[in-house]
């Protein structure tokens, strides 16, 4: 009689998740830092809100490139080959951007910067899903929250180091990227989930399935995916012009997004808990018009200090609302999910070019109030899509 073996207790990849964090934290550095000191590029390069929208424009190009290729390659040769690689040039572009002094150059360096930021993300958030997956249970709004403390420490960066020329400090945070990247690879070769490795156990195709989601709630999703990510490209890019708009100083004016990543990085880690105590619908619609209060009212009252509390409101605002919709999106499986953080991309990418254009035809406080009447229309329709979660 062959006897038979105990039953293990399954470990979840924790050398994984920590591997994957460095790749949620140091983006959200790189690009809070970008952000922060846009208007020193504006200075050196002499760029108005017009010309600015160029430079930007130049980087939703290169990210929707980045996207689309990074896609495929995930498809046909996994997500974790994503990961170090594009990092490494996503450092370098932030390097050569800090030289670039005239508009041609800045939109090819900001190109290459958004294709490198698009494969990254591809990468990354492909391996959150199949580690998350080896996990068996939510881990998507931790690693969010990363992203979110890396920005936050890119912004006090930014914010404390404005006596230092921009260009030294994006060659100084591209560097320490790139190695980043390179001291990451072992780790993820022998990452065991990060290219979707199946779990201890397998789920009967035929149990516990959730009806799948309709065409229209999948589009929804989608749509309310590119509503918060354009009030979060907004705020990376325009939230520091806005302060020196309002005769802030450099450094004040960096802070803005400082507190913005702060409070969004406060509200994912108890977003969990509070989704589970008053349910996900309640909590983002809630935060939602928080958002949207926050943000106009400060937008009326047009001072400084007024604008500090509206960007902070945004941010805690719309901290749980992105992770509570890709976790709706995964009811439908994997095309779905990848439709709505598709369509979430066109809202971070065309966001900030279309507030820079706005803001050139108006003026920039009313181009930010369309963030307002967005996060209002995520406030009133969050519930319909994700009542099913």
């Amino acid at each position: 009689m062959t006897a038979i073996a105990p039953a293990v207790p399954f470990a979840p990849p924790r050398a994984d998740r920590r591997v994957l964090i460095r790749f949620f934290a140091v983006p959200g550095m790189v690009m809070a830092v970008w952000g922060a000191r846009m208007p020193a590029v504006q200075a050196v390069a002499h760029l108005g809100p017009g010309r600015l929208a160029l430079v930007l424009l130049g980087a939703a190009a290169g990210m929707v490139a980045g996207v689309q290729a990074g896609g495929r390659w995930a498809h046909r040769h996994g997500t974790s080959r994503l990961l170090a690689a594009p990092m490494a040039v996503f450092g370098g572009a932030l390097a050569i951007m800090g030289q670039c002094r005239t508009l041609e150059t800045l939109i090819l360096g900001a190109a290459l910067f958004g294709l490198a930021h698009g494969l990254l993300d591809v990468g990354a958030n492909a391996s959150a899903v199949n580690c998350e997956l080896a996990y068996q249970r939510p881990i998507m709004a931790g690693l969010h929250s990363s992203y979110s403390i890396g920005a936050l420490g890119g912004a006090v960066l930014a914010a404390t180091t404005t006596w230092m020329p921009h260009h030294l400090l994006f060659a100084i945070v591209g560097a320490f990227t790139v190695l980043t990247a390179l001291a990451s690879v072992p780790r993820v070769r022998a990452a065991s989930s990060l290219d979707g490795a199946p779990g201890p156990t397998d789920i009967d195709p035929d149990q516990g399935r959730t009806p799948p989601l309709s065409r229209a709630t999948v589009w929804l999703l989608g749509a309310l995916a590119a509503a918060c990510l354009w009030a979060e490209g907004a705020a990376a890019d325009w939230s520091a012009v806005h302060l020196h708009s309002l005769h802030a100083s450099e450094a004040t004016a960096a802070t803005a997004y400082a507190l913005y990543s702060a409070a969004m990085a406060a509200g994912r880690l108890m977003g969990d808990r509070l989704a589970t105590r008053f349910g996900a619908p309640a909590v983002v619609r809630a935060g939602a018009a928080l958002g949207a209060a926050g943000l106009g009212a400060a937008l009326v009252v047009g001072s400084a200090p007024a604008a500090l509390l509206g960007w902070l409101a945004l941010g805690a605002g719309l901290s749980t609302a992105m992770p509570s919709l890709v976790t709706a999106a995964g009811r439908g499986g994997p095309r779905a999910v990848g439709m709505v953080t598709a369509t979430g991309y066109l809202g971070l990418l065309a966001g900030p070019a279309v507030i820079g254009a706005l803001a050139s035809l108006t003026s920039l406080p009313i181009a930010l109030s369309v963030l307002v009447v967005m996060t209002s229309a995520v406030a009133l329709l969050s519930h319909r899509a994700l009542r099913h979660r």
